[in-house]
């Protein structure tokens, strides 16, 4: 069916309901409006499936969750494990306790129990719950970071991992076959409670998961030294943070935590926020003013469904805060977590710490330091749940951190994808036991790139929407893939890694390789003395991303050389 035809469907038949169709017919006319609705189907990317609300097949909406949902139950039904049950959790956007519920009532009519949050939970909450309860799969119904007209849709399975291949695909493939929309299912809520196949979480679930959280310190009694002194001040972004951060610092005994009034409670429109996303410096505008007026040691921000940290902290010499990105963050909580597991002797045998390819290669030193394999995944932190589970498995190696540089770390293997919540507590941990030295994070950051390096990363991202932009998005890699640069600026492309072909290429010799990881539409480019750069097109947003890395002789070269790169690959495309 085209998409004028699908366009007719939606506006006409009585199984949609009366705003739907209302929506629709008033573009009716609009030939790039109703074709941007209705082109495509969402699909699963690296963070499941996520889009702007509203009505269409390339909208998200109940309709569109309901098929999504239809065909994880289609798909689970055929692996014979509905008696398992699926977890459900939501935040706080618009729509997604009307998406929660509609994903669960249609799990209850295909006879798959649901289990929902009787409240938002962040991400990881939910990782942690489908485990705990032993259900087969799980949905989060959130849009991360995206702006307010987002919402989405992310599925998990029973390892507690955002589902990987090959059954995302085969999910994919079970919503693709559903043609008819009459034929989705679902059932009254009461009917589903009184059949035993809807059933509330709650309390008993949250106190589980802050008792894993706790089991993650290492020196309680260097946060007991200091709780009198050190001062946090926190921002949930209007999102899922703020209960379970309150109240694990709170138990841990921290004393002075401020939350920013502003962005305290859920927000759906993120009224105070351009953009409610920890990457932004826009975002700690509320937080760094009443850190001021506290004179806050720390600065924390997570992101709405609370698995991504964004960090401010002061400069002693100054009296500024100094931002912290994702690569330094999670650098910190490492270099912390592995010097004193080794220190204490709590390291594991074998032990392993998980990154993905574009995260920064500080990595590199600090696990050999350490002696602490390492192992590189693909983009997205699935791929890094996937490698705790073959851990397990397999008995190969003993996980002890993973990170990426999109905010996103996790210590602990109580859940499966990255965790604020866990990654507040750590850090809170680590300007502790600088606190106690008379140092801040910041001092720490300095003394990390004294002995490991000034390591720098950046990224540019070209933003193109709709269906033009996906052309030219997929023109810009066929490009670089069929012509890849030989050089950026002053640095030769020493190799050139093709995830998509599955080949690295040795750019002197003409030699080929394989790349050792499952394809991708990704391209790296290995560049010297530790400079790289990477394409790829975002899973979750109409963008294309530029991932840069330096290392360089002290601050200001790092900075330089960064800006020099960012400017190269700019010319080069």
């Amino acid at each position: 069916m085209g998409f004028m035809e699908e366009y007719k469907f939606w506006s006409e038949d009585e199984y949609f309901d009366q705003e739907t169709r209302k929506e629709l017919l008033a573009i009716a006319g609009d030939t790039a409006q109703i074709e941007d609705r209705f082109y495509k189907e969402l699909e699963f990317g690296t963070g499941g499936m996520r889009g702007v609300i509203g009505a269409g097949t390339n909208r998200m909406n109940i309709y569109t969750v309901r098929k999504a949902t239809q065909g994880l139950a289609n798909f689970i039904l055929k692996q014979g494990t509905q008696a398992k049950g699926v977890a459900i959790s939501y935040d706080n956007r618009r729509m997604s306790t009307e998406f929660a519920n509609v994903a669960a009532l249609c799990l209850a009519a295909n006879g798959i129990k649901a289990y929902v949050f009787e409240d938002l939970r962040p991400t990881p909450e939910l990782s942690f719950a489908l485990r705990k309860l032993g259900c087969t799969a799980g949905v989060m119904v959130t849009a991360s970071h995206n702006p307010p007209e987002y919402n989405g849709y992310k599925v998990y399975w029973d390892d507690g991992a955002q589902v990987t291949a090959p059954k995302d695909q085969e999910i994919i493939t079970e919503v693709l076959n559903i043609t008819d929309y009459h034929s989705l299912k679902t059932m009254d809520k009461d009917a589903a409670i009184a059949a035993g196949l809807y059933q509330t979480i709650g309390k008993e679930i949250d106190d589980a998961y802050m008792a894993e959280l706790k089991k993650q310190i290492i020196h309680p009694d260097v946060i007991a030294a200091v709780a009198d002194d050190i001062k946090i001040v926190y921002t949930p972004l209007c999102g899922t943070g703020n209960k379970p951060v309150q109240r694990v610092l709170s138990e841990l005994g921290f004393k002075h935590v401020y939350v920013v009034p502003e962005q305290e409670n859920p927000d759906p429109n993120f009224t105070t926020l351009e953009y409610p996303n920890p990457e932004d410096p826009k975002a700690f505008t509320y937080a760094l003013r009443l850190a001021k007026e506290k004179d806050a040691d720390i600065i924390l921000a997570t992101d709405p469904d609370a698995d991504r940290l964004g960090v401010y902290a002061k400069d002693t010499k100054t009296g500024e805060y100094v931002s912290f990105t994702g690569n330094m963050s999670g650098m910190l909580i490492a270099e912390y977590i592995l010097r004193e597991k080794t220190a204490t002797g709590t390291m594991p045998a074998d032990p392993a710490m998980v990154t993905t390819i574009v995260t920064t290669n500080m990595t590199f030193p600090i696990t050999e330091a350490y002696h602490v394999k390492l192992i590189e995944v693909l983009t997205g932190f699935k791929f890094i749940g996937e490698q705790i589970k073959l851990f397990e498995q397999t008995g190969s190696n003993h996980y002890v951190f993973g990170l990426e540089e999109s905010y996103g770390c996790l210590a602990g293997t109580h859940a499966r994808d990255k965790d604020a919540i866990v990654a507040v507590m750590c850090l809170c941990e680590v300007a502790s036991y600088c606190k106690k030295q008379g140092k801040t994070l910041w001092d720490m950051m300095l003394d990390m790139y004294e002995k490991y390096g000034y390591f720098k990363e950046t990224q540019y991202t070209i933003t193109l929407k709709g269906i033009d932009g996906a052309k030219q998005i997929a023109e810009i890699m066929d490009k670089l893939r069929k012509n890849p640069p030989t050089a950026f600026g002053a640095w030769k492309v020493l190799k050139f890694r093709d995830y998509q072909n599955d080949v690295v290429i040795d750019m002197a010799t003409g030699v080929k390789t394989t790349t050792g990881l499952p394809k991708s539409n990704v391209l790296y480019f290995e560049l010297p003395d530790n400079n790289w750069c990477c394409a790829r097109p975002s899973g979750t947003e109409p963008k294309i991303k530029f991932y840069m890395g330096v290392k360089g002789t002290d601050l200001e070269d790092a900075k330089a050389k960064v800006e020099e790169l960012t400017e190269a690959v700019k010319a080069a495309l």
